[in-house]
């Protein structure tokens, strides 16, 4: 594999490098990428030494894939640059997902529909990637009719400098903020930019997102997104109605069945999902089962996992695998 990994000095960038050496997944050619800033700096990777590349450098070295964690803005700019030199890119902004002449792939899931012809593909966001992945195979069995999804989310799916307001906070030190509120003991419903319809955009790419990669627009969905002091990852309280009636058992024996997912749920003995357990790791992780007895047809499940992880690094370096296998990749 010839890889570029663009915005490599950010978080969701190192945890991509993380992801590669964890998984002994080292490209023939590396090339990481950054701002004009950080650019001709040194970069270490599988106990390789490198320098930071620009954009036009990294063009010119022609890599099969560029996975990009640089932002919306970034992508919109230079994504269709790398396109136009027969570099596939992975992107993990929200500059192209609801673009319908782009995929959204969770691999799992929709991997098959990429294509050569595929030079855009979009990596949904970090908290739509965990509720997919446990809704796929409920979907297929029962049909979803309607989702409420409540979230808690980590201050690492903001970045670096929300993660420094928490540690901040918790020294009592005074410091830069990135949230309008204190984030140390508290919480806030408060997830991206507030819509005319006063859903955030969080909650709003909850909804669009999920549609698109069940490919179901007739799925209701609603969300409300919570803002959490935890670094561990993204949690959700995930209440579902379905088309038709199931037995628990079969819910659990799904589930567990289900790639990229790990049943926790040992209610005799405290066992359920939580971020302290997520932090680091690639799965999904699923509790909390039990049947909604206010309605017919419904069901409660609790789903946990690390947003830099399967959330944004794992499931892209998982969609450049797939493509890199299938002969997808590059020109």
């Amino acid at each position: 594999m010839k890889l570029a990994i663009v915005g490599v000095t950010g978080l969701v960038g190192r945890e991509i490098l993380k992801v590669l050496d964890e998984h002994k997944l080292y490209p023939e050619l590396f090339i990481p990428v950054a701002s004009m800033k950080s650019a001709g700096l040194p970069l270490t990777f599988n106990h390789n030494s490198y320098f930071i590349h620009t954009h036009e450098q990294a063009i010119g070295a022609k890599p099969d894939i560029a996975i990009f964690s640089a932002g919306a803005a970034a992508s919109r700019e230079w994504a269709p640059r790398y396109a136009a030199a027969g570099i596939t890119v992975i992107d993990n902004s929200s500059a192209w997902r609801m673009d319908q002449s782009i995929p959204l792939i969770v691999p799992e899931i929709n991997a098959s529909i990429l294509t050569k012809d595929h030079k855009i593909i979009a990596n949904p966001n970090c908290s739509t990637i965990q509720l997919v992945l446990v809704m796929a195979p409920l979907h297929a069995k029962y049909g979803i009719k309607r989702i409420v999804a409540s979230t808690y989310q980590s201050v690492t799916g903001t970045g670096a400098k929300a993660i420094q307001q928490l540690e901040n906070e918790r020294k009592g030190i005074m410091g830069e903020m990135a949230y309008p509120y204190p984030i140390d003991l508290n919480l806030f419903p408060h997830g991206g930019v507030f819509q005319e319809n006063g859903y955030t955009s969080e909650e709003m790419k909850l909804v669009n997102e999920t549609q698109k990669i069940l490919d179901d627009y007739s799925i209701r969905i609603t969300a409300t997104i919570v803002r959490v002091p935890v670094l561990g990852g993204h949690s959700e309280a995930i209440n579902l109605e379905f088309c038709r009636d199931y037995e628990i058992r079969d819910i659990f024996a799904l589930l567990g069945a289900a790639p990229g997912i790990i049943v926790q749920d040992d209610i005799k003995n405290n066992i359920y999902p939580m971020p302290i357990g997520a932090k680091g790791k690639d799965e999904v992780f699923v509790g909390r089962i039990r049947r909604d007895e206010s309605q017919p047809n419904s069901l409660n499940l609790f789903i946990v996992a690390d947003n830099l992880r399967k959330g944004a690094a794992t499931n892209a370096v998982q969609i450049a695998t797939y493509l890199y296998a299938n002969g997808l990749a590059g020109g």
